[in-house]
């Protein structure tokens, strides 16, 4: 008799660990359970630790709630300006809802994946070239937008949607280098011309000031001459200023008006005869060369100081 409750107690303990190890479920931290009964759901998700459910009747499935980081193939069109590119993404999602995430959709990382696809075309089609190279905060927002939509009755939230690369034709990538150093050429010599026009007003100025105070243009000619000196060259070169040939020229252009009015005032000979006994001509006042012309001293001194100049 003894023997018989020690079978049936052996028994009853190996049917119980039996059946503990059958409906025994652990369910992880970032893991929810969600329970079929007969294929029903039944009850509420389970939480994460030790759980139970009836053999052979309760079926549990368990739900991802991490972020998934899920690549989205490139994907080729056409931009609203007309041009071809190759454009791929990267999406962020998680499981809010388990229950809506297993009976809503068959497989909602699918699901996800195709919307993507889909949204990302559809925004390569009304975006420009230029959106997408330079304005991506505002192309990733529309498109977490248009691919958040319908993944709320999935039970899945997208996290955030970011565009990784742009992938342009090679004719496209040179016209757009072509255009870019034109500009950068155009900016330089904008800037060139306008410093140019700014050295030439502060040059003025100076020219101004040395007009007013001419001992400042005898200064900045020794200013010239120390920096040429400082290089310890063998030849030094002496500038001669410009206002000095004038002063030359304007001497010779007096005495080129004067020798015509002397002419005038001279005695013609033919019909006016001249006693040189009573009134001899005094050549010590006035050269004569071979020719019997007035010799202008004037110009002989500026050819001889152009001659200096140009050795």
């Amino acid at each position: 008799m003894v023997e018989e409750l020690i079978g049936a107690a052996v028994a009853a303990g190996t049917a119980g660990l039996v059946y503990l190890a059958t409906a025994a479920r652990v369910v992880k931290q970032y893991e929810r359970g969600v329970v079929f009964r007969l294929g029903r759901l039944h009850g509420e998700v389970r939480r994460p630790g030790f759980n139970l459910i009836v053999p052979a009747v309760d079926r549990m499935r368990k739900v991802n709630l991490q972020i998934v980081t899920m690549p989205v193939p490139a994907q080729e069109g056409i931009t609203r300006d007309n041009v071809t590119v190759r454009v791929d993404a990267v999406v962020y999602f998680k499981v809010v809802d388990p229950a809506a995430a297993v009976v809503n959709v068959e497989d909602y990382r699918f699901a996800v994946s195709q919307m993507a696809q889909t949204s990302l075309r559809s925004i390569i089609g009304k975006s420009e070239l230029d959106d997408l190279l330079s304005n991506r905060e505002k192309l990733n927002q529309g498109l977490e937008l248009m691919i958040d939509s319908p993944a709320v009755e999935w039970g899945v939230t997208i996290d955030r949607v970011e565009i990784k690369d742009v992938s342009l034709p090679d004719t496209m990538k040179r016209s757009m280098a072509r255009q870019a150093e034109a500009d950068r050429e155009r900016r330089a010599r904008v800037i060139n011309a306008d410093a140019e026009y700014q050295a030439s007003k502060k040059l003025s100025q100076a020219a101004q000031q040395m007009a007013d105070t001419p001992s400042a243009l005898q200064l900045r000619l020794l200013q010239t001459v120390m920096a040429v000196a400082a290089e310890k060259n063998s030849t030094l070169v002496l500038p001669i200023p410009v206002e000095l040939l004038r002063f030359l020229e304007r001497g010779h252009q007096e005495g080129g008006q004067q020798a015509p009015a002397q002419a005038e005032r001279s005695v013609d000979t033919t019909e006016r005869p001249v006693d040189t006994t009573e009134r001899p001509v005094d050549t010590t006042e006035h050269a004569v060369d071979t020719t019997g012309h007035p010799v202008d001293t004037t110009q002989q001194a500026i050819d001889e100081l152009r001659h200096a100049v140009e050795q």
